[in-house]
């Protein structure tokens, strides 16, 4: 589940993508909250609800996707909501770099990913009846997201609308580019081959998570743009998925 290859690989080439498009998107004068919302689009998959099926209807196998979700629970998402907490307050109220960082660290779903790890290592038992509710409250999440989205969608109606060139960068560069670099990086530099490539290329190729319109609701950043994302790059990951076991070795 951890092989240092494979997570190092992902995790290397996700964080050098993620500097390139933050970095392109500052040149080109995007705020920083715009910023962290399309970078997040571009390489934060999403893991637990599309990825982890997909993994075991086409490979049997779909421990890869653990230590991916604790990269980007832990990692990307820490880092993206410090950057919403420091450039999302107003001039007279911005928080510096430490609070942000510390806001960021205690989001729920961060402190919940980290307890959760921690009272594993521990060897904690929970009470069954605990578990059960929490399993009750943790199956609800994915659904009230999709629901939020839903409703947002359907708020502002299905329309034809003029598509900004940054929308369809935005899903090419989730559903395209990213699992390509993933592929030519875990390739060629990280030395990886067979089921193990292929896994990881097809959770790079996983669409946009619904967090990030969460995320954009809860900081009022470019909500429609990200909505877009979200639901485009769905639609666009399950008519390119067979193509991706096609042309990948398993």
């Amino acid at each position: 589940m951890f092989a240092p290859a494979a997570i190092g690989g992902y995790v290397a080439t996700t964080l050098a993508v993620f500097a390139v498009l933050a970095l392109g998107a500052r040149w080109a004068g995007v705020p920083a909250p715009g910023i962290a919302l399309r970078c997040m689009c571009s390489v934060h998959v999403n893991a637990a609800y599309f990825a982890l099926p997909v993994l075991d209807f086409l490979f049997g196998d779909a421990s890869a996707i653990f230590p991916v979700v604790l990269f980007q629970v832990c990692g990307l998402t820490v880092i993206v909501l410090a950057v919403l907490e420091h450039g999302s307050a107003g001039a007279g109220e911005r928080r510096g770099v430490p609070r942000a960082v510390g806001s960021a660290l205690a989001t729920p779903v961060v402190v919940a990913c980290t307890a959760g790890v921690l009272a594993n290592l521990a060897g904690v038992r929970v009470p069954a009846p605990v578990l059960e509710g929490l399993e009750f409250a943790g199956a609800a999440a994915s659904p009230v997201a999709l629901f939020a989205l839903g409703l947002h969608v359907g708020t502002h109606g299905m329309r034809w609308r003029p598509v900004a060139r940054v929308e369809y960068f935005l899903i090419a560069m989730k559903c395209v580019g990213f699992p390509l670099l993933m592929w030519a990086a875990l390739r060629y530099v990280f030395g990886l081959s067979g089921p193990t490539l292929a896994m990881f290329v097809v959770i790079a190729a996983m669409p946009a998570a619904q967090n990030a319109f969460i995320y954009a609701q809860r900081y009022d950043g470019e909500i429609d743009l990200v909505a877009a994302a979200v639901v485009k790059s769905t639609v666009l990951t399950a008519a390119l998925l067979p193509v991706w076991m096609l042309v990948l070795p398993r």
